[in-house]
């Protein structure tokens, strides 16, 4: 399978009617809404989402609301329902997560074809990283999701580890043959690499602790904790404000560093100071342990492979051509070949302290 469009390609309206989202009509949406006695007034604005499809609806009452309607074949209801129960513990706790209401005593529905939720609307933009005290904030909130979420593991849900990241996601692209000709031994050469480099634990992770991935402690993460699933409001004259956190759909078994290393950017003096801030942060209200530093760049090396395994998976939905037109050629391997070899390098470099 080659997902860079050819000649010899379904038009993108085919693909459009094979997908199943392709039903996923404005009146669908509302008729699913209807089905749990929410009416909206037909405003409906679609939400940046690629794994789901996610919408603003405005009700007759003029509130608005966010319904999640999940892909097909991703999750099963278990699983879905072990997020819904995590982001309950996590509101509980008065944690600012943005979880799904109970409508009818249920947080899942089903409408047709599609599993859906409603939540709460919220409003915020993203969080401003390059100040130190809104990194400590968001520090101190990950400490208390963090503290929840090692109360008791996932069952249903999956663990962030080497075989599912890794080698399963390097397997599946040649298997299916996505890499174009030219670049699949460069670039396997490299996966392997950095696969066995994870494994074997030749790297910088298991310098004077555990070793690795395999034997870091696991708890309940958010999973995928970049700035864009952090919401930011300023503070009002009561002192309400400041960040909440969306999207569980990625939650699963982890490392607590999961859940940090998305937010650092920049050279390495940049991501020591955030770090450095971020734990100032979370050191307040729960102990990190220090040797999970050093899972940072496998972490990140994992994530890189399992992404373009991502998109290829998901190239017969019509959004993802459209969104990310750059994706299976030569010279988009070509740069997943250098950073696989930038990122070899950064796993045999010490890591990262504070």
């Amino acid at each position: 399978m080659n997902p860079q469009p050819s000649d010899n390609s379904p038009s993108t309206a085919a693909v459009t009617d094979l997908h199943p989202y392709a039903r996923l009509t404005p009146d669908h949406v509302l008729d699913a809404l209807a089905s749990v006695q929410l009416y909206g007034d037909g405003r409906l604005m679609a939400l940046s989402s690629y794994e789901n499809r996610v919408y603003q609806v405005t009700l007759e009452d003029g509130q608005r609301v966010v319904a999640k309607f999940y892909r097909p074949g991703r999750w099963d209801a278990a699983q879905i329902l072990e997020e819904h129960a995590f982001a309950a513990e996590l509101m509980a706790a008065e944690v600012p997560a943005v979880g799904p209401m109970a409508l009818n005593g249920a947080t899942l529905h089903q409408h047709q074809d599609f599993a859906f939720s409603v939540s709460p609307w919220r409003g915020g933009r993203q969080p401003e990283l390059d100040d130190p005290e809104v990194l400590q904030w968001i520090g101190r909130f990950l400490a208390r999701i963090h503290t929840v979420g090692a109360a008791q593991p996932f069952v249903h849900r999956p663990r962030l580890d080497l075989q599912d990241f890794g080698v399963a996601s390097r397997n599946w692209l040649l298997e299916q043959q996505v890499i174009p000709l030219d670049m699949q031994a460069r670039w396997r050469e490299q996966c392997d690499k950095a696969i066995e480099l994870i494994a074997d634990g030749a790297c910088s992770t298991c310098a004077g602790g555990p070793s690795g991935l395999k034997d870091a402690r696991l708890i309940r993460l958010h999973g995928d904790c970049h700035p864009g699933n952090i919401l930011w409001t300023p503070l009002d004259e009561y002192g309400r404000g400041g960040p909440h956190f969306v999207d569980l759909d990625d939650a699963r078994m982890g490392p607590a560093v999961q859940d940090l290393w998305m937010l650092l950017s920049g050279d390495r003096r940049q991501r020591t100071q955030q770090l450095g801030a971020l734990l100032d942060g979370y050191a307040q209200l729960r102990s990190f342990d220090q040797r999970e530093l050093a899972l940072i760049e496998p972490l990140r090396t994992l994530r890189l492979i399992h992404y373009s395994a991502w998109l290829a998976r998901r190239w017969q939905d019509p959004i993802f051509p459209l969104n990310f037109p750059w994706f299976g050629s030569s010279d988009y391997w070509r740069g997943q070949v250098d950073m696989l070899i930038e990122q070899i390098e950064a796993m045999q470099e010490a890591p990262l302290m504070v």
